[in-house]
């Protein structure tokens, strides 16, 4: 069955144009989940860790490796666009289906704006004569034309950030370890790693909480399934190769940060920890190039992911009636969902603005979503493989997912209470609207399909 008819064995039409190789869906989940992530969040981290902050990352890359693999057999089950929300839909029923791309929603829609602001208030910081608001929209700007422009456009976009970002660690790597064989630091340890007079078990539960939602974002390569070219195959592999390969990355250079600077208790800044570290062994260039490189990275790259996943969940829901059909219309030339990408840029500028002083609530906000994205995917492989299809694969169809699902769950619970009752909220709001949606369309059957 060739990638047309399968896609309309599913009852759709191949609009999206199928340009995207492995190597591109690559490097777009690197994108999502930025190489050069911690840099931003180095500070806070380091302290959660109790300085084993590369353990950290490597007990977060094992714990996301479980919901990265029930997302590739949901794409190798249903190879279309709209990611959790087609997955369910499809694995479970059509209600838990909505119920889980209305969650999503929650953490996509939000991303872009919380990226945006977090970019818009760190240029400010450099530029203090410059408003805030003023980089806020031209960051929206730049990113809308690119991704409308299409899916080849922003995938081409995405590799000159990508390098741009491998360039800056791979210096920050050079010098730091020269640092460190020079005298910079305590020398060569594995504390970073492991710190017996630190280690618990409360230690690895703290971890596990803190690095998992470092690793969001990988998931959004799983919404580009009508656009590559080799299908369900690509998405699932690229969603591993993505994790394993930032993964490794994270480690790195969390390592090496913290040798540079061992006492991680003398940081007066936790939000400049990172840039303080680059000093130590850059000077002022070093310190510059990072936070550069952080603000472009996220208020770009990392945003320009964002609002290309999102975008193609709202196509995806709006073919199906389950948001407005404007949603799902598909530009003539450059075959992207253009309207889907400028109502998201729409919102991100209204929330932008709302949330430009409080960026830790819209934080709150993608973590529910997301975490919430996980749950789902778990049970709809156990639901799909193992209850519908008898299937005999018990590790993958049923182990790996109550493994994530155990995982996830316990992150879930230790959320903040902020970020559950917003999205114990959201869902209320998506049951109402939902119920709305299904007595106003007397054909339509809340059934499985």
């Amino acid at each position: 069955m060739g990638k047309k008819d399968t896609l309309e064995s599913f009852g759709y039409k191949q609009e999206l144009e199928r340009t995207l190789t492995l190597k591109d869906l690559i490097i777009y989940g690197l994108i999502f989940m930025v190489p050069i992530a911690p840099f931003g969040i180095y500070g806070s981290v380091i302290t959660a860790s109790n300085g084993m902050i590369a353990l950290t990352y490597i007990i977060g890359m094992i714990a996301m490796f479980f919901t990265a693999l029930s997302y590739g057999q949901m794409a190798k089950a249903f190879p279309i666009a709209g990611s959790v929300y087609a997955y369910a839909q499809r694995g479970i029923n059509k209600t838990v289906g909505f119920l889980a791309g209305w969650m999503i929603i929650l953490d996509y829609i939000f991303v872009p704006a919380l990226l945006y602001v977090i970019s818009a208030n760190s240029l400010k910081s450099l530029v203090p004569g410059m408003p805030a608001w003023i980089w806020l929209v031209a960051f929206i700007l730049i990113n809308t034309i690119i991704n409308v422009r299409g899916i080849e456009f922003t995938a081409g976009a995405n590799k000159i950030f990508l390098a741009l970002e491998l360039l800056i660690l791979a210096i920050f790597l050079i010098v730091g370890i020269y640092g460190i064989m020079n005298g910079v630091g305590d020398g060569f340890t594995f504390k970073p790693l492991y710190d017996s007079n630190a280690f618990s078990i409360n230690f690895v539960l703290t971890a596990v909480s803190v690095a998992v939602l470092s690793f969001l974002g990988f998931d959004g390569i799983s919404t580009l399934a009508e656009e590559a070219k080799d299908g369900e195959k690509a998405i699932g592999k690229a969603i591993l190769w993505s994790l394993m390969i930032v993964g490794v990355l994270f480690i790195v250079q969390t390592w090496v940060a913290a040798l540079i600077i061992p006492d991680w208790h003398s940081f007066k800044d936790l939000d400049t920890a990172f840039y303080a570290v680059a000093y130590q062994v850059g000077g002022k260039t070093l310190m510059y190039a990072t936070t550069i490189a952080t603000i472009f990275s996220w208020g770009f790259a990392n945003a320009l992911a964002a609002q290309a996943a999102i975008s193609r969940i709202l196509f995806g829901m709006a073919r199906d009636g389950n948001l407005p059909s404007s949603l799902a219309k598909v530009h003539t030339k450059y075959k992207t969902p253009y309207i889907s990408t400028v109502v998201v840029s729409l919102v991100s500028l209204i929330v932008g603005l709302i949330f430009m002083d409080n960026s830790s609530v819209l934080s709150q906000i993608v973590n529910c979503g997301a975490l919430t994205a996980f749950i789902v995917i778990h049970i709809s492989v156990i639901n799909h493989y193992m209850i519908r299809n008898h299937s005999s694969d018990y590790w993958r169809h049923l182990i790996v997912p109550l493994i994530g699902l155990i995982i996830i769950g316990f992150v879930m619970i230790n959320l903040d209470s902020l970020a559950k009752i917003i999205g114990i909220s959201w869902l209320a709001i998506g049951i109402v609207y939902y119920a709305v949606l299904r007595f106003s369309k007397r054909n339509t059957e809340i059934t499985d399909l």
